[in-house]
């Protein structure tokens, strides 16, 4: 199944979410060492990240929701797709709720704060393996006729046209 929201022949979704996935996750990190040595600076870069994230994340979202409406009803993409969906609207609730709470002083965040954003990076886990078994498994985004010899998408070729033609034309 072709997605439907494509920039330059390829899905726009899996081109923006490696940004929100990077900054979140680097939020983390940086969250997880203002924990262990109290460095105040550790935590406003998580701060930032978490915030750049979220953005990312908002961007990223209705790219997905294109692809998701154009999955045929009644099959394991449209549910593995709809609790990838659901799934990372959550994570951006529990970064965003985290985020709030390091509003007024975002070099001492609460723990609480911590804990949302552990927490969510935990289920960006689950619903990034979901993202995968979309495109991986279940052809999700992914031309038509792909192939190892398709043509490039920027040639204006469809992808299942076959090596031999594509080089005679």
């Amino acid at each position: 199944m072709e997605s439907r929201a494509k920039l330059f022949g390829h899905a726009i979704h899996p081109i923006l979410i490696v940004f929100p996935l990077g900054l979140l996750a680097t939020g983390v990190v940086f969250d997880a060492i203002f924990l262990i040595w109290g460095n105040p600076t550790f935590a406003t870069v998580a701060y930032w990240m978490i915030a750049a994230g979220i953005i990312g994340g908002i961007l990223a979202a209705p790219f997905g929701w294109i692809d998701w409406f154009a999955i045929p009803s009644n099959t394991r993409a449209k549910s593995i797709g709809l609790l990838h969906g659901l799934g990372n609207v959550v994570v951006l609730v529990l970064f965003i709720a985290s985020w709030w709470l390091r509003r007024d002083a975002p070099e001492r965040p609460e723990i609480l704060a911590c804990i949302l954003s552990f927490a969510g990076a935990g289920l960006a886990l689950i619903t990034g393996w979901m993202g995968g078994e979309l495109v991986e498994r279940l052809g999700v985004g992914v031309d038509n006729g792909a192939h190892l010899d398709a043509p490039s998408s920027l040639s204006n070729k469809a992808a299942s046209q076959n090596a031999s033609a594509a080089k005679n034309t």
